[in-house]
Parts: structure tokens; sequence; C-alpha cells
């Protein structure tokens, strides 16, 4: 318990404890911050009160305006934190509670704060890991006999994607424009994207020193190089992707924009939830083996708001434990051949897909690749139109215990023709 007011139905109580960098109006400098109930502690502000045998001498981590620094301490320095974290909140701390001076400095209403993207990327990959999304669009594409490529059980499929434009939740997404060429005609024309796509997923940060070029991270010291997750929109135009992305994969379909949610969920919060791992049959090869359970009972839900409707409705649920690899097999396969990863790095899981239609984790599978338009509210969708709000939650529940990831959201804006 917490001696913040924290509801029954927030999402983030004193178990919880997410990472993110805030601003306010009256001060704009970027900060550290966890939020606690509706409140934001300020990690600068308290900075002192970490006080153990890693953090007395890192302090200064917490006047960054990112969380590479921290990030970059690793688990051991983590753990002190959360630690510190839960004693100074704790109801039982006298520490923050009676000196309302430092409180007064220290708390800080979500509601007056501004959101920033909580590290500096330097480098963004996103992953293919869900067997149910990966089965509905090769079945589309390929058909039923060609569902699966021959790789897909033995790697987990990724690709280097862009990390300049990825934005946090709030941030509007102007709708691309590019080369389109559909079935019938002869030559591509240019314009704006007529098949703009949400992909529902979930990300972790890359925690711990930099790793040299050549080293490889070994599956059995990954989880200690998994900072936390968050909630990722890997937004996508399909008309653009299906002409470009034969032979080296997704671009323009893709990079311009990726939105994620503010507040880094770590791993120790999500330990209550850890479930089995998904059966992987063929046996995978012996670098990616790992008996030890490491994926997470997340409930996830998407929402879409058209622009006349007064409220989001609801066009998905399901789960992150339906995916097919691990956060540890992405990130080991990640680094087998000797790449370097910093932390900071954003790792995506891919489209998180179910094994029923209201499971799954796009529109071009929940429409069939507009075959089937969804309802939504009083109208009707193949994929996003223009002003459309596409907002995502993530909430783990278990006797009692409700931990959430916040919001990632984000409305779409009519494209800028150019040309």
């Amino acid at each position: 318990m917490s001696f913040v007011d924290v509801s029954a139905d927030c999402q983030f109580p004193i178990e919880n404890l997410p990472y993110g960098v805030f601003s306010t109006a009256t001060n704009s400098k970027k900060r550290i911050g966890v939020a606690i109930g509706d409140s934001i502690l300020d990690l600068s502000a308290v900075k002192s009160l970490f006080n153990g045998p890693i953090l007395s001498a890192q302090q200064q981590v917490f006047d960054s305006e990112t969380l590479n620094d921290f990030m970059a301490l690793g688990r051991q320095a983590w753990t002190e934190a959360r630690q510190v974290l839960k004693t100074i909140l704790g109801k039982e701390s006298t520490v923050l509670r009676e000196n309302t001076d430092l409180r007064s400095k220290a708390l800080v209403k979500q509601s007056d704060a501004t959101m920033h993207i909580p590290a500096n990327i330097r480098d963004y990959t996103d992953f293919y890991s869900s067997i149910y999304h990966a089965e509905n669009v090769g079945i589309m594409f390929r058909g039923k006999d060609n569902a699966l490529m021959p790789n897909w059980k033995w790697i987990p499929v990724g690709y280097h994607g862009r990390a300049s434009s990825i934005v946090v939740s709030g941030t509007p997404i102007k709708r691309p424009c590019g080369q389109t060429k559909s079935a019938d005609q002869a030559t591509p024309t240019y314009g704006p994207d007529t098949s703009l796509d949400f992909e529902l997923e979930m990300a972790f940060f890359v925690g711990g020193p930099p790793t040299k070029l050549g080293d490889t991270i070994d599956i059995k010291d990954s989880e200690d190089r998994i900072f936390g997750m968050v909630l990722m929109n890997d937004w996508s135009s399909r008309n653009i992707q299906a002409w470009e992305y034969v032979p080296l994969g997704p671009f323009l379909g893709k990079s311009f924009g990726t939105t994620i949610s503010p507040w880094i969920v770590t791993i120790d919060a999500l330990r209550p939830f850890i479930v089995e791992n998904p059966v992987q049959e063929p046996a995978v090869l012996e670098y990616l083996k790992d008996d030890s359970p490491f994926t997470f009972d997340i409930n996830l839900e998407v929402f879409i708001k058209p622009e006349a409707s007064s409220q989001a409705h609801s066009v998905s649920k399901t789960n992150f434990k339906y995916l097919y690899w691990t956060l540890k097999q992405q990130l080991a396969h990640h680094t087998v051949n000797g790449c370097n990863v910093n932390p900071g790095d954003l790792m995506g899981s891919g489209t998180v897909s179910g094994p029923e239609p209201g499971s799954y984790g796009s529109m071009l599978e929940l429409s069939w690749r507009g075959a089937k338009p969804i309802q939504v509210g009083n109208e009707t969708r193949k994929f996003i139109n223009d002003h459309d709000e596409v907002s995502m939650t993530a909430v783990c529940q278990k006797d009692g215990l409700l931990i959430g990831f916040g919001e990632c959201k984000g409305k779409i804006l009519p494209a800028d023709k150019k040309y």
C-alpha cells in the first residue's frame, strides 16, 4: 500500500511503478518520473534518497532527460531502485509523506504533465512473433497450404525499423503518400494511402551496458537485458507495403509513424503474470532453447473512435501470451550473429493476434483484407479513415492485483499530397 491515493481501478499501484519522461507547463525540462496512482514521482527531486550500494554513486542518472543512463546500469540497479521506490512511497514510510516541502516538489499530477518518448531510441527492430497473425496473412496472400514461410518456426523473423519516426502516445499521424499499384493497373501511381491500418503490438527496451560488435547475448542471460515493456501501434499502409515489400520487406509502408505508450512497465512488475511458454514444434535450435517460462498474461484491447462518434468502440481483444516467440528468444536471435545492442534500443513483438476473429490485431485481419467490413459504432470500417482515433490498452489482472500500461493513442490526419 502507498500513502499516495490509488483507486481500485487504477493501473498504477505501488506494485507497478512504471518509468517515463515528462515535463510540465511550469517546468519545461524533461524529467524522469514514476507513475503512482494519478501522480508522477519526479526522480530528480528525490535522487538523494537512492542511497543503496549501487545507486548512491549513480544518482546523476535521475537528472537525465531520458532513461538510457539508468537502463545501462543493469538489473541489480533496477532492482535496487524499485526497492527504494516501494519504501519511500509505502504507507509506513515518513521520509516523503511527512516532508511537505519535498512532497510538493516531487509529486506531480499526471493531468498536469506532458509525456515524452522515454528513451533515446537509436535502433528499432520489429519482429513477427504471432503465429496466428503470420498464418492469417499467409492465407490471404499465398493460400492455406503455404500459410507459413519455411523459416517461420525456426527463427524469430524480424526487420530493422525506422527509429526516427517513433512517437509518444497522443501524437497525430499523417496519412502517408507513396507508390501503389493495384492488380488491374499497368503501372504504379503516386498518392495517399487508401488502406491505412493499425498493428497491435508490444515492445521491450534493451537494458544493461552496450554490447560490443561481435558479442552475443546468450538466452540464459537475456532476461537481465530486458528493462521493460510498452504498448506499440506499428501503423501500416497496406497498399504501399504490398507494392514495395518484395524482395526486401517493409519500407515506406511502415516508416511514416510508430506510436508507443509513455510508461515502461518493468519485468519485475510483470513477474506475477508470467505464464508457460508456447509449445514450439519442431524443437528450436540450441541457442534458442529456454525451459523457463517467460511470456505474460497481458490483456490487450483496441478501440476506434470515428470523428462523428462521441465514444471509442472496441474492435479487438487479445492477449500477449498468444505470441509464439518469447522476448528472450527474440533478443538471443537478434545478437547471435554478433550484432551489438545499446540501452534504449526498442524491439517490437510484431502484431499480436489470437486464434479467433475478434482477437485479431490488425484491420487487415479483422476485415479480411477489406472483404468483410467490421462495425465501429454506427459506422463500418475496412481500414482506418481520416480523423479516426485508434487507442490501445494493456492490463494484467490476477488475485486482485491490477497492473496497466496506460494508453497508446493516435489520430489520423489527412494526407498532404505534394506531387
